[in-house]
């Protein structure tokens, strides 16, 4: 055998191993700040939940949805949500792998949430991988909603819709949206459509308003 037939196999050898080997999904992020609903089961633990939300998941869904927490997407969306993700699908994303975010609580933990000074409210998405954006899109569920019923497009409202905003140094992107008059236990849904690809992500976001700030300033409340 010659040592250029050697050369030649070892380099076949190399390229088969190379492409063979599993390749890492991509990845790209969830909102942090309040936590999403897949983001919060991760923080509580994909093998040992203690919430009774992530619990469900792991038992009808396994592991797999929670590790991947960054993953919620659509490749080929390009702005037609409503035809790429149908009504009691929206915290999938009607992503196969994290249908277990649709299942019909009304446990799911919730994160108190209150508007700053000017009526605003700072959500961070930690980006895992930065992308050039066309628009970020936040929706709330209406009042009368409730977690026992399918969350269709029709219950929600958009509240919030911005354009390009750089990945900050610390890995998030940080933005600010007034947030909507509302009270009580409501879901947040976002949006984030990519400008230099059709992919879109979309994370599901419980949160309580509490008594609201409108109540709040009916009621003497000093900023």
């Amino acid at each position: 055998m010659n040592q250029r037939f050697l050369t030649c196999s070892a380099s076949v050898l190399f390229a088969v191993t190379v492409l063979g080997a599993p390749q890492p999904a991509s990845a790209h992020g969830s909102m942090t700040t309040p936590p999403s609903r897949i983001y919060y089961c991760y923080l509580n633990g994909a093998e040992n939940p203690t919430d009774p939300g992530c619990i469900a998941i792991k038992q009808n869904g396994g592991t797999d949805a929670v590790y991947d927490w960054m993953s919620v997407n659509q490749a080929n969306a390009n702005g037609n949500h409503q035809a790429v993700v149908p009504d009691g699908k929206l915290c999938s994303g009607n992503n196969p792998l994290f249908t277990t975010l649709d299942m019909l609580r009304s446990d799911w933990h919730t994160t108190p949430i209150t508007a700053s000074g000017d009526g605003t409210f700072q959500f961070a998405f930690r980006g895992t991988a930065p992308h050039a954006t066309r628009d970020w899109i936040f929706y709330v569920s209406r009042t009368g909603w409730l977690p026992t019923q399918p969350l269709r497009w029709a219950d929600m409202e958009e509240f919030c819709r911005l354009g390009n905003v750089a990945l900050n140094p610390d890995g998030h992107y940080y933005l600010r949206c007034p947030l909507p008059a509302a009270t009580g236990k409501r879901v947040i849904y976002s949006v984030w459509q990519r400008s230099d690809s059709p992919e879109a992500f979309y994370t599901c976001i419980d949160v309580d308003f509490g008594a609201g700030r409108d109540a709040l300033f009916a009621n003497g409340f000093q900023q």
